[in-house]
């Protein structure tokens, strides 16, 4: 697929320990010529945990992108009205994040940008990390495996002894989901094995 001309619209909420994997696919997109929108959760820019502070990840958004953040709501809700984006990805996508997409909640930037996305039938792709996707989270997993226009990257249990509610993308598969979700199919297979790496 050719990605020149093309605008992503890349969000992440608060999985912490999943942001050093993501990283790498934002660059994919950059490396492939498309233009990268980022958007962050209240939580990446004011907590800091043993995964990194918010200071350096906010960092390597800016510098990976080379565009500004997009960390309000009033700064989302242009994307709507704008049509900017081709495609949104959500990754990762938490349990909380989830909960609310699936429940018509916009209570920040991330949510407000979806709520755009979707409101212009563009695809919007999950990449979800969440403990409790086997649990009280797989009812809004479900809601959002019906919706038009979403889409989801290939997920699995990722410690299934230890955490067997919990389910995270294959985040290597964002790029691949992308542009399937541009032409307006999931990418299978949708469950998958995910390892720990």
């Amino acid at each position: 697929m050719v990605w020149h001309g093309k605008t992503v619209g890349y969000a992440l909420s608060g999985s912490h320990c999943t942001f050093a994997e993501v990283m790498p696919q934002i660059k994919r997109f950059i490396d492939a010529g498309a233009s990268v929108v980022p958007i962050v959760s209240q939580t990446i820019l004011t907590t800091d945990t043993r995964f990194g502070s918010s200071e350096s990840w906010q960092k390597q958004l800016k510098d990976i992108t080379g565009n500004d953040i997009i960390s309000t709501i009033v700064d989302a809700e242009p994307l709507g009205p704008s049509k900017l984006l081709d495609v949104m990805v959500i990754a990762p996508c938490t349990g909380n994040t989830t909960s609310k997409l699936a429940n018509a909640m916009t209570d920040g930037p991330v949510l407000m940008a979806a709520k755009a996305q979707l409101r212009n039938q563009r695809p919007l792709v999950l990449a979800i990390s969440t403990n409790d996707g086997l649990g009280f989270n797989a009812a809004n997993i479900a809601k959002l495996l019906v919706a038009k226009n979403v889409y989801f990257v290939p997920y699995g249990q990722d410690a299934p002894i230890q955490k067997p509610n919990s389910l995270v993308a294959r985040m290597q598969l964002i790029m691949e989901t992308c542009e399937a979700a541009l032409a307006g199919k999931q990418l299978q297979p949708l469950i998958v094995e995910r390892f720990n790496d």
